[in-house]
């Protein structure tokens, strides 16, 4: 089977909700990264034979295929045709695993996959609300599933609650790890770890005044464990807080995806080669521990071992999460989310797959490590992993 190479990855600093990137319409947002992929790679852009893009809450101003508006709204020409995709959190991960099955089958050459979500113009759940406020419809689950998994709805923060008590998570451990996600993500930033993924783009501050966007807001280098313990659960008796979850967040990444045969054709340098692509589904109400499953075939399918992955990104939606992943999977916690997670960085929902994997390339390749991989739990119970190895 032919190989698949990354030669460019990339995201948008995350804005906080209402924050420096306001102003901004999702489609502009994500072209912004589309220019800078072709930009950044000198590739002819009339080259790029498909852009695949994930989005979570595809209405307003992300509907009518914000993939095609995203190509219209950048400098790419509008030969280039696009798809728009949903699975959830892992819809720009899904978007890569597709662009690369595509190089692999020999199908295509170059192909974009991306990512956004501006989660201040098109709040969460927006997709369901709308609907169910002008009185159409009783929402996306209907009679026959919720008597099959004996649930009225299925919600995350229901998972996340259920996976903490599953493995045995109390509120100071995931209020650690929390803190843990913050100072790892300022020091990133203040090292200067992000410059090479992050499209610099114009943002707003709180009067609307023009400024840089090049650091993630959500950052908060003065995190306490005190500050973290002092916000209330978002059920009575549970113990996920507003803290030890993912940020709201808006942003766009991508990921340039192409075949040997366009390295050579088109003079390009990889940065690294797609080694597997996974995914699996399995219980939908706990829904967010599916990443130990996918994880674990994803090492038997390749032939790996944990051991033999040098970092690994898996997704901050909440804090138990990466934690039961690591108890499980017997990972180690220097290897995890090096950079923070999206705790402190945010989590742009159909942006979050490609831009894990912007932050995953470049962190290998910084240290002179070889092999990624990145997961990240999904709703529906489903969980995509994505090993790479960097060149």
């Amino acid at each position: 089977m032919a190989e698949a190479y990354i030669v460019e990855a990339l995201r948008t600093a995350g804005g906080r909700r209402g924050g420096a990137l306001r102003d901004w319409h999702p489609a502009d947002l994500g072209a912004a990264v589309l220019n800078a992929l072709v930009e950044n790679s000198g590739i002819d852009p009339a080259a790029i034979e498909d852009v695949i893009v994930g989005c979570v809450s595809q209405v307003g101003e992300q509907s009518f295929h914000i993939g095609r508006n995203m190509v219209m709204a950048s400098k790419l020409p509008d030969t280039v045709p696009a798809v728009s995709i949903d699975r959830q959190c892992g819809s720009s991960q899904q978007a890569l695993h597709f662009a690369a099955q595509a190089v692999m089958s020999g199908t295509q050459d170059v192909v974009i996959a991306a990512g956004v979500e501006s989660m201040t113009r098109v709040p969460m759940g927006t997709p369901v609300i709308l609907p169910m406020q002008a009185g159409i419809g009783i929402g996306p689950w209907p009679t026959s599933i919720k008597e099959r998994y004996g649930v009225n709805e299925f919600s995350q923060f229901t998972g996340a609650e259920m996976v903490a008590r599953k493995y045995g998570f109390d509120r100071e451990e995931l209020d650690r790890f929390a803190l843990s996600s913050h100072r790892k993500a300022a020091a990133a930033a203040d090292g200067g770890a992000f410059d090479r993924e992050v499209v610099i783009i114009e943002g707003v501050d709180k009067e609307g005044n023009a400024r840089r966007h090049d650091r993630d807001e959500g950052i908060r280098a003065d995190a306490s464990l005190e500050a973290l313990g002092g916000l209330k659960s978002i059920s009575a008796d549970g113990v996920i807080t507003a803290g030890n979850a993912s940020q709201v967040c808006d942003g766009a990444s991508g990921v340039l995806v192409v075949s040997e045969r366009a390295l050579k054709e088109h003079g390009l340098t990889p940065l690294a080669r797609i080694d597997n692509l996974t995914v699996t589904a399995g219980d939908p109400v706990i829904m967010l521990d599916e990443p130990i499953r996918a994880t674990r075939r994803a090492l038997e399918r390749s032939g790996r071992k944990l051991d033999d992955i040098d970092l690994y990104e898996v997704n901050e939606a909440f804090a138990p999460v990466p934690l039961a992943w690591l108890k499980e999977v017997g990972g180690n916690p220097e290897r995890l989310n090096v950079n923070g997670g999206a705790i402190a960085l945010g989590h742009p929902l159909g942006a979050s797959g490609t831009k894990l994997m912007a932050t995953l390339v470049h962190a290998i390749r910084a240290r002179g490590k070889r092999y990624g991989l990145q997961t990240m739990c999904e709703g529906g119970g489903i969980a995509n992993v994505t090993v790479i190895e960097a060149l």
